[in-house]
């Protein structure tokens, strides 16, 4: 799977704007770079990217207000800041706000390149899914025509075979991995995809703690230090909350194993 794909970078400091386009493009990227957020929201209007690599301080129009621009008019577009130690707090604000993650200054390369392949490889396998997606559930429909027309017990038991397949069960909770919706007892209830992957990784996991660094690494496909997975997994962890449990002050569902992870309960 080729990871290449059309990055915007968004930055007022034209070394570091520079220096960033450099690093991509030399690892195979298209890479278009905008000098302020008004820029880069121009160039959104007018052609088609697959990642925005963006500072959160800049004069005009700042990260914050250009993402929240971003997500309105372009919600599945993964945007990912830049961020200056002292602007942590910040960069966990923009990811409530919809920022898929942020990278702390001095940058590094590697990172940079990394982190680029890693989205835009998820990208792709999420197109090719949904692709896969649509091919099986029209193969599925035309086995069900036959298996109807036959009438055959040996159809009938290969179709609940592969609709099994589908669906993960723990107690009265259920994933549905091909349209990513949660059943909980006769509830539905619809997450952000992101969401819906940490949930899953504590669903294959259950009843067992999952530590946070192994959560983000299976929910959203990359390493990071102990730090930085614990404040990206309790946001995920805080959006789950919201959508599942009675009372969020006093959650049954998703237990804090308190400097060590998550684990998921149900009956």
């Amino acid at each position: 799977m080729n990871p290449a794909g059309r990055i915007l970078i968004v930055d007022d400091e034209a070394n570091l704007r520079h220096t960033v386009a450099r690093v991509l493009q030399r690892a195979g990227f298209e890479v278009t770079t905008a000098a302020s957020g008004r820029e880069g929201l121009v160039l959104l209007s007018q052609q088609t990217f697959d990642l925005v690599y963006m500072d959160i301080r800049m004069p005009d129009m700042n990260g914050l207000e250009t993402l929240q621009a971003i997500t309105t008019n372009h919600p599945n577009l993964p945007v990912i800041l830049f961020t200056g130690q002292p602007d942590l707090n910040s960069a966990v604000s923009a990811l409530r706000q919809g920022a898929l993650d942020y990278l702390q200054k001095p940058l590094k390369p590697d990172l940079i390149i990394e982190r680029a392949k890693t989205v835009l490889a998820n990208l792709e396998r999420e197109r090719r899914k949904k692709e896969l997606q649509t091919q099986i559930e029209t193969l599925q429909a035309e086995l069900r025509n036959l298996e109807t027309e036959a009438g055959t017990e040996a159809g009938q038991k290969e179709k609940e075979s592969n609709g099994n397949e589908r669906y993960l069960k723990r107690g009265n909770l259920t994933l549905d991995l091909h349209t990513q919706r949660i059943t909980l007892g006769n509830q539905i209830i619809d997450l952000s995809p992101t969401a819906f992957n940490y949930l899953l990784v504590l669903a294959r996991h259950a009843p067992n703690v999952v530590d946070y660094q192994t959560l983000v690494t299976e929910a959203q496909g990359y390493q990071t230090d102990a730090r930085e997975a614990q404040e990206l997994t309790k946001w995920h962890v805080h959006q789950i909350r919201e959508s599942i449990e009675p009372d969020t002050q006093h959650p049954t569902f998703i237990i804090n194993v308190r400097g060590t992870g998550y684990r998921l309960v149900v009956d």
